[in-house]
């Protein structure tokens, strides 16, 4: 029994270790307090606080629960087998596997040491150079990271969509919320590149396409990022958009500009222009926080004009003729199943930059 326990010991110590580096024990306090906050009825007085102090809530919980049931279940086994009874070795051996298998899959979280880690996430989809084809590969990964999030139990929500004449899409925004969102995401940042036989030419000739994916750590808190309204342009125009019978033709579409960097963000899917301004701004900060975090300036004051994840950034190849392989020119990881990839199972790439930044 001796070393079934000592094993059983050691892996207790491992996760003490990550309960502190994760803070677990101040997060079990904010619970308690959320769900204290929660419990007064006057909290619901105003509905936009009690919505995001529940949303906070079911976050710290979604990430701590499974550390504490952990820590619990390799805390019982080693009190019953200070009783002596060898007769249970058998039964725990197998228990155990199971457990250090849990273990290994929630230690990844430990490597989330990023300040906005624990953010959800807002993916925005730009096509690049390669018209139709571009604009197809775009509605590409629009399709991979949305298969993505519902593998990985997040959940997606497409704010923004501008379909091409064509095929495929010009632009997307997609605001992704569950566990380490952003933190899993951020490896995406960056221009991603399409090499395949075109289906939009009668030669079908070899054709390579580009698209920008921009990662933004999502901002629920407007004092997160400090916005001085004179550095702000808005602008309100009529909705459109093809077909035309879900757009709103109100002038309820909203373009904010952020003068000193240039940064424009457009929202028209919202019904009322103050919901698509409410919209913009929580874009806008996160992209002016992505660009800060870039720059690695003090705060938003010091930044400098110029776009998050510029088209210089390529990070990923996609190869689908004359062989199929998916490349990150980073990592060098690589996936040679490319339609699995493209089919949402990116986790192998994610890993592999966690691991090494």
């Amino acid at each position: 029994m001796q070393p079934l326990q000592k094993k059983l010991t050691g892996l207790l110590a491992q996760i003490d270790a990550a309960f502190d580096r994760l803070s677990i024990s101040d997060k079990l306090k904010s619970i308690a307090e959320l769900t204290n906050d929660l419990a007064n009825s006057e909290i619901w007085n105003n509905p936009t606080e009690a919505q995001l102090k529940n949303k906070q809530l079911a976050s710290i919980s979604n990430m701590v629960e499974p550390w504490v049931t952990l820590r619990t279940q390799v805390a019982d086994i080693i009190d019953f087998m200070k009783l002596g009874d060898e007769s249970l070795v058998v039964e725990f051996e197998t228990e155990v596997v199971a457990l250090e298998k849990d273990f290994a899959k929630l230690r990844k979280e430990l490597l989330f040491h990023g300040k906005y880690d624990d953010h959800d996430a807002i993916i925005r989809l730009s096509a690049g150079v390669g018209g139709t084809d571009a604009q197809d590969w775009t509605e590409m990964l629009e399709r991979m990271y949305l298969r993505w999030a519902s593998k990985s139990g997040m959940k997606a929500t497409i704010i923004e969509r501008s379909v091409s004449e064509e095929a495929g899409i010009k632009s997307s925004v997609i605001e992704i919320s569950g566990s380490h969102a952003y933190g899993k995401l951020r490896s995406e940042n960056g221009v991603h590149r399409l090499v395949r036989l075109s289906p939009f030419n009668s030669d079908n000739l070899r054709q390579t396409s580009f698209a920008l994916v921009e990662i933004l750590p999502q901002i629920d808190k407007p004092e997160e990022v400090q916005i001085d309204d004179k550095d702000l342009k808005v602008d309100v125009y009529r909705a459109g958009g093809k077909g035309g019978q879900s757009v709103n033709t109100t002038d309820s579409a909203v373009r904010v500009t952020h003068i000193p960097t240039g940064i424009v963000v457009a929202i028209q899917n919202e019904r009322s222009q103050l919901q698509n301004r409410e919209t913009a701004m929580k874009i806008l900060r996160s992209k002016l926080l992505q660009l800060q975090l870039e720059q690695r300036v003090a705060s938003i004051t010091d930044l400098q004009a110029g776009e998050s994840a510029n088209w210089g950034s390529q990070i990923r190849n996609y190869v689908l003729h004359p062989y199929t392989m998916v490349k990150d020119t980073r990592t060098k990881y690589e996936e040679h199943d490319a339609q699995s990839v493209l089919d949402g199972n990116i986790d192998g790439f994610i890993d592999s930059f966690l691991e090494n930044n």
